[in-house]
């Protein structure tokens, strides 16, 4: 057993922890389950919580530019009220959901280079220290999984992800950020659309599909982003002709481009069950301004999320099939590294 780090608040002889995740990845509203392994140090100690904190990449829009940083977006305790005896070595097993908006990090395996952490927070009597921040591999749920595939049969390419601060009007929208999964546009609307962002915003009952078609301006006339906006069950994918769905929906998105000479706060169309739907635009950022404005490298196609090439089954061409091969963004290593060299402190976090 190799624990990572020893309680630096805790002074030497401290006890030092240890946390291992199951193997595999997890989905959104599913169990995160692993042990969380202590160390007992050279005198007893009474431990008074194990607390284990999910933490995010996130980047920030406002009006001086784009900051980046870590997210604490869930605490969940799994442990406490026991002795620690000196030298004791104690395996604590913990499973708890994970929040239904949790982003994905990765589609049949390949990263969509997402960074996310589970970092562990031992208390005892006396101080707490914040210990190992352990990577989280999220896989898409069912429904999300087959609207990324239809979207890859149906032609269109994969650009980046990344996780926004910011909430989006008129949604139900829980965590303090949103995941964009910014994808190419098929040949069919290449003309008309220069890339279109995917939110899913899931929950125990459904999920939102929130849709972003960044518009090419043509001579004299302003590109602007539209929206729209779906709500699909989690039960029953396998039923649906998500082809004929997804197309739809690319349609409909691409054809109010007639409708909309400018952009407004508030869509002219209503969402699937006449809900209204607002411009990402016009977002609470809490505290850090308003405007969206991301647009991740957009001459490149290669932003801070950039994700490597998925050569997935069914999938030959599109998202995924048709995501370019690169090298996951070094910021992930970074962003894990970092944040454990810095001794555990909080770091940006949520609020």
């Amino acid at each position: 057993m190799v624990f990572k780090r020893l309680l630096g608040s805790l002074g030497v002889g401290g006890p030092s922890v240890d946390t291992a995740l199951d193997p595999g990845a997890v989905t959104p509203g599913g169990p995160l389950g692993g042990h969380v392994h202590l160390k007992g140090g050279s005198a007893d100690f009474t431990v008074e919580h194990i607390t284990l904190e999910l933490v995010a990449h996130v980047e920030a829009e406002h009006d001086d530019g784009e900051t980046e940083g870590a997210v604490a977006f869930h605490r969940q305790v799994v442990s406490g009220g026991f002795r620690l005896a000196e030298g004791e070595l104690r395996s604590v097993p913990f499973s708890f959901p994970l929040p239904w908006e949790t982003p994905i990090t990765e589609l049949y395996g390949q990263g969509l280079g997402i960074a996310l952490g589970v970092r562990t927070e031992l208390g005892v009597a006396g101080g707490k220290d914040k210990g190992d921040l352990d990577p989280l591999a999220v896989r898409p749920l069912p429904a999300q999984e087959a609207i990324l595939e239809a979207l890859g049969q149906l032609g269109f390419g994969f650009r980046s992800a990344d996780l926004e601060l910011g909430h989006i009007s008129g949604t139900g929208q829980q965590l303090p950020f949103y995941q964009e999964i910014e994808i190419l546009p098929s040949p069919a609307y290449a003309h008309q659309v220069d890339e279109i962002e995917v939110t899913f915003l899931a929950g125990p009952g459904g999920m939102e599909v929130v849709l972003e078609a960044d518009k090419r301006g043509g001579f004299l006339a302003e590109g602007h982003d539209v929206l729209g906006r779906h709500t699909v069950s989690h039960d029953g994918v396998e039923r649906v002709d998500w082809n004929t769905e997804v197309e739809a929906w690319m349609r409909q998105l691409v054809e109010r481009r007639v409708t909309h000479a400018a952009p407004s706060p508030y869509g002219a169309h209503a969402g699937d069950h006449g809900t209204p739907y607002a411009d990402k635009e016009h977002q609470d950022h809490s505290g850090h301004g308003a405007g969206h404005g991301h647009r991740s490298d957009t001459g490149t196609g290669m932003g801070m999320g950039t994700a490597v090439a998925a050569g997935a089954a069914g999938l030959a061409v599109g998202v995924v099939g048709g995501m370019v091969a690169a090298e996951v963004v070094d910021e992930i290593g970074d962003f894990f590294e970092g944040d454990e060299d810095e001794g555990g402190e909080d770091e940006g976090e949520e609020g």
